[in-house]
């Protein structure tokens, strides 16, 4: 990915001097910032059309949601998670505008922790996103299969949870759907988070209310207006359920967890480290002039945390350190769901709703 962060020092996050610790904070600010221009200008200028469906050899569906349905498909000898939207449903839920702004942001972003965009297409009756194919499956799945990670695994997959906060906050993306069911395996064991129908642009601040209830922020519940500190907060409790197997707010019904996630209290299951409950404190922390990652020194306050002393920051990026799950290749690690078919409108529907797709 361009400008490579790393290319003259791999000391990583528990540096020997602070000279070492300055140059790889300066070769991180450089790779934002050119990250940062090839963003705006792919976003500027978003891309329109660049395959069409009959290139696609649609094999079965390995995810259904609100308004459509993922694909493992095949084109020419490369598997495709194709995305597969019912105009007339998003329009229905209206959900014109986060679904415009999902394929903005796909197309104009890069980064090896986040899913890809190949193509983008449309026809008369769906909307279409080619995405890279995470063959190991869902966190969700793998998580409840195992119970819960030990504290080197958590730490493994923070790591590339906080990475990714730092890119996209840095141009300006607030992401507001963190939740395990949206990372998923790569093949070599790294994450890929996914889904970006929440995803927007914020240059100041926003009110929307959305995401899953378990992970949403007290600032979101009482719309206070929002920005990036939202997804720390949900780095927080992602952090806390991989490494406690639950998460720290949850009842029964949506209202009673906002009533927990508002009183802000929760237990700490006796297996935690100290390190690993200070920095839960730290980004479950309603006061937002404390909350990690929304600070002045934003991600540095959780990279340079006593819990990732020994994470070697460039070495994730640059997917050097070693997997400690690796899903089994001849595995289908999908669930299965029933196929419909797809019906196909003769005419073209929406066309001006739909016309920057």
């Amino acid at each position: 990915m361009g400008n490579n962060p790393s290319s003259s020092s791999s000391s990583g996050g528990a540096s020997s001097s602070s000279s070492s610790q300055a140059h790889i904070d300066a070769q991180v600010s450089s790779f934002l910032e050119n990250a940062k221009q090839e963003f705006e200008t792919k976003f500027s200028q978003p891309s329109k059309q660049t395959a069409k469906l009959d290139e696609f050899h649609l094999q079965r569906t390995v995810g259904t949601g609100s308004f459509g349905r993922v694909m493992i498909t095949l084109h020419g000898n490369q598997t495709i998670a194709l995305k597969v939207m019912e105009k007339q449903t998003i329009v229905k839920l209206k959900q014109v505008e986060h679904t415009l702004s999902e394929k903005r942001i796909l197309q104009a972003i890069k980064f090896p922790f986040l899913v890809n965009l190949v193509y983008s297409f449309k026809d008369n009756s769906h909307l279409y996103l080619a995405l890279d194919f995470a063959s190991g499956g869902e966190m969700f799945t793998h998580l409840r299969g195992v119970q819960k990670y030990p504290e080197d695994q958590t730490r493994f997959y923070a790591a590339q949870v906080a990475l990714a906060f730092e890119y996209l906050h840095y141009l300006s993306i607030i992401y507001r759907d963190l939740k395990p069911e949206n990372i998923l395996f790569s093949a070599d064991g790294y994450l890929k988070i996914t889904d970006f129908g929440f995803a927007k642009v914020v240059r100041d601040r926003t009110y929307t209310l959305c995401g899953t209830p378990e992970y949403i922020a007290p600032e979101i519940i009482l719309s206070r207006g929002y920005n990036k500190s939202v997804d720390y907060w949900a780095l927080g409790i992602l952090i806390y359920e991989m490494a406690a197997g639950y998460p720290p707010f949850y009842a029964d019904q949506p209202i009673q967890i906002y009533e927990k996630i508002v009183q802000g209290k929760f237990k700490f299951p006796s297996h935690f480290s100290s390190e690993l409950k200070d920095l839960i404190r730290n980004l479950l922390q309603a006061d937002l002039t404390k909350r990690f990652g929304n600070l002045k020194n934003g991600t540095k306050d959780i990279k340079y945390h006593k819990w990732f002393s020994n994470t070697n920051w460039i070495a994730i990026f640059e997917k050097r350190v070693k997997a400690p799950y690796l899903p089994k290749p001849d595995k289908d690690h999908y669930e299965k769901y029933d196929e419909k078919p797809m019906t196909h409108s003769a005419t073209e529907l929406f066309p001006n709703e739909f016309d920057s797709f």
